[in-house]
């Protein structure tokens, strides 16, 4: 055994000494690379994947890997509300083959992912790194998402996401992609290279919203977009102290296809070397600036910007 995953182990069990447990519910279920999932997912007995954590662990509680290693081995379905997070120094690995990485569907769970690298399995098959279809709270931070062919997350339905302090890049679609009632808040994110864009609010029924702050954008098809695609959709996205640049389509956009209203709203913020600063497409779409932005050196923008004063 490696001095850091002692040094882990060490830890994990200082802190275990806080949280009581009984003897039909563990509240922190730990999983290591030398565990064994016939294992009760304790600490002195680890599990080896998550899945047999998830069965382990009470609802409300969490699940802490040890050390560095890959922690499934097909797509992990959360049905409970559960933390699941990389002690420090580890790298808690969780691959998407066949499917996404990590699976939300049912509604009313609080989830949040700590510390994780969230990449495919060459070859696997594998889409997305977290898709979310219930309508549930899910929470991301301190956590790498890279190289999936599919989106970085992607919420459908009513579900909330927040993530904070971690990066998406290289994916083969959009970042985050938000959809039909979702809706997000990105802080101090990297989102690199992602294909299609880095965060899409879409939406053909119901209000889709996301809020970025604190933020880069560097690479992928566009920054930040709302679209709608049927009459009564809604869709925001609101950006403040942000970077957006060398985007090869456009900085920020708006569109309506169908009907709708899309929305962009840009404040404190640097947009610069994108193929368009904006792009502004269909009747009911707007995009804005508060007056406060860099908005320079980009190639030609396409509709309107609504300015409430010098950019």
């Amino acid at each position: 055994m490696s001095d850091r995953t002692i040094i882990c182990r060490a830890f994990a069990f200082l802190a275990a000494l806080f949280v009581s447990t009984s003897a039909h519910a563990i509240f922190r279920a730990y999983v290591a690379s030398d565990g064994n999932d016939a294992n009760p997912c304790t600490l002195p007995q680890p599990c080896r994947l998550l899945p047999a954590a998830l069965t382990a662990v009470d609802a409300g509680g969490e699940i802490w890997m040890l050390d560095s290693a890959n922690y499934n081995t097909a797509t992990v379905t959360v049905g409970k509300s559960v933390s699941i997070l990389a002690v420090p120094g580890a790298v808690g690995s969780v691959v998407a083959t066949g499917g996404p990485a990590i699976s939300i569907t049912a509604a009313g769970l609080k989830v949040a992912l700590r510390n994780l690298v969230i990449i495919p399995l060459s070859g696997g098959g594998g889409t997305h790194g977290v898709h979310m279809t219930g309508a549930s709270a899910l929470t991301i931070e301190h956590s790498l998402l890279a190289n999936l062919p599919g989106d970085g997350v992607l919420v459908q339905g009513t579900g909330t996401v927040k993530i904070a302090d971690t990066i998406i890049r290289d994916t083969g679609d959009i970042g985050v992609n938000l959809q039909n009632g979702a809706a997000g808040a990105i802080s101090r994110t990297q989102m690199l290279r992602n294909s299609a864009g880095g965060v899409a609010a879409t939406s053909a029924v119901g209000t889709t919203t996301a809020s970025v702050s604190d933020s880069a954008f560097s690479g992928g098809g566009v920054g930040v977009v709302a679209f709608t695609t049927l009459a009564g959709a809604i869709a925001k996205v609101f950006v403040t102290r942000s970077t957006i640049e060398g985007m090869v389509n456009a900085g920020f956009g708006s569109q309506t296809s169908g009907g709708g209203s899309a929305l962009v709203t840009i404040s404190y913020s640097m947009v610069t070397n994108n193929a368009a600063g904006w792009v502004q497409v269909g009747t009911g779409s707007i995009v804005k600036t508060l007056g406060n932005n860099h908005i320079e050196d980009n190639g030609t923008n396409l509709g309107s910007l609504t300015s409430t004063g010098l950019q």
